[in-house]
């Protein structure tokens, strides 16, 4: 096991009716800014249990700041930046799914930085820059990237295309609420989208290479497994509590740092998966679909030991040679993430491979030149990668 330093503050309140805890949660004389996203908080009633929970007691100040996209863009998040400056917010409730949790984060960050720093900085020095943030909380209604219980985040610039990832220790949420019944009016589509958001995520931090990290070994094969238990149920039974709990619970653990401590990490697939999504608008979840069968195929010698284990501890592939029992493993992932109705193939969103050169490009233009557990993805490599998911 490697060594790592590892630790997560943020307070998890967890089950039905836990918007109700909000209000102990929040400084009583707080000026707080409300963030979310497009009308569906206020749609089926979560916006307006969040403001009757802040007004339960003390004195605060409430604002409310919408707009925020699925893939959060610097533009919007500095209008929301001059907002907190004018009314003098000192307290950000994000509610909503991983984008406005991520855009709550830089907005946190940047309302923080010296008026002489282009807040640009922060996704410059993916979050070096970061000196001190606003406290904030969250109130997650999509489950999928983690955000509520881990201190990164990716935001986009509009005007040109580029999606950046940044972190700092300074942008946990100081607390998360978690009520699975808060995710039943989601979309079909956005939670297989975050089933399979939650499982690569577990990927990225277990398919790397031994290291006898059996903890977070059979933390990671658990939560994988759990996933594909219930991913199917969660997708056409929405209103299934207990499914829905187990998701919710899933997809935070896979990205809090806890799976992750003290074992080599890969992210290749995210770093690709990003510039699909910036060139060509395809939804996060489903890009990482693309792109970790490919991945895994690619680079197969390199994390054959963990295909292997994969291949028996997570489907129970036990039979057949070793280059056989891998061949399963892809294949019964590649099947899994169909069954959800996420697509896994380029040729799928109408991509050939004219569009191989742009992302290629698109990944040298932001320095994802050494890529992976041991950065030896080159932008060779990621070009095999991309040709093997068309």
């Amino acid at each position: 096991m490697l060594n790592f330093d590892y630790q997560n503050p943020t307070r998890i309140i967890f089950g039905q009716g836990s918007t109700s805890k909000l209000s102990r949660s929040v400084p009583p004389k707080a000026r707080v800014l409300v963030l979310y996203g497009g009308g569906s908080v206020r749609r089926n009633g979560t916006l307006d249990d969040v403001l009757a929970a802040l007004q339960q007691d003390g004195e605060r100040h409430v604002a409310e700041f919408s707009g925020i996209e699925p893939n959060p863009t610097f533009e919007t998040l500095m209008r929301a930046v001059q907002q907190v400056h004018e009314e003098q917010i000192d307290f950000l409730l994000a509610v909503g799914g991983g984008s406005v949790i991520d855009g709550t984060k830089f907005v946190a960050a940047a309302a923080r930085l010296p008026a002489s720093e282009d807040a640009w900085s922060i996704l410059e020095s993916r979050g070096r820059v970061i000196k001190d943030a606003l406290p904030f909380g969250a109130v997650l209604t999509l489950p999928a990237t983690g955000s509520e219980m881990n201190a990164g985040g990716v935001v986009t610039r509009a005007a040109t295309h580029d999606k950046i990832s940044f972190s700092s220790r300074l942008l946990y949420p100081q607390f998360s609420i978690l009520d699975p019944v808060r995710t039943y009016t989601l979309p079909a589509r956005q939670v297989a989208n975050g089933v399979v958001d939650a499982f690569v995520h577990t990927m990225e931090q277990y398919l790397t290479y031994p290291v006898d990290a059996r903890v977070q070994d059979r933390f990671a094969e658990g939560l994988l497994r759990t996933l594909v238990e219930i991913g199917p149920d969660a997708v056409a039974r929405p209103e299934d509590y207990d499914t829905r709990a187990n998701l919710v619970w899933s997809a935070t653990m896979a990205l809090n740092g806890l799976i992750g401590a003290g074992v080599p990490q890969d992210w290749a697939t995210h770093m690709i998966g990003h510039e699909l999504t910036a060139l060509h608008g395809i939804d996060h979840g489903r890009t990482l679909a693309i792109v970790l069968p490919a991945v895994m195929e690619v680079r197969r010698e390199a994390k054959r030991d963990k295909l292997l284990q994969y291949a028996e501890r997570v489907w129970d592939i036990r039979d057949g040679d070793a280059d056989a029992r891998i061949d399963a493993a892809i294949a019964r992932t590649r099947s899994f993430f169909e069954s959800l109705g996420v697509p896994t193939r380029l040729g799928d969103y109408q991509l050939g491979a004219d569009a191989i050169d742009p992302l290629v490009a698109a990944l040298e233009k932001h320095g994802m030149t050494q890529l992976g557990e041991k950065q030896d993805i080159t932008p060779d490599v990621s070009r095999q990668i991309l040709q093997a998911a068309l």
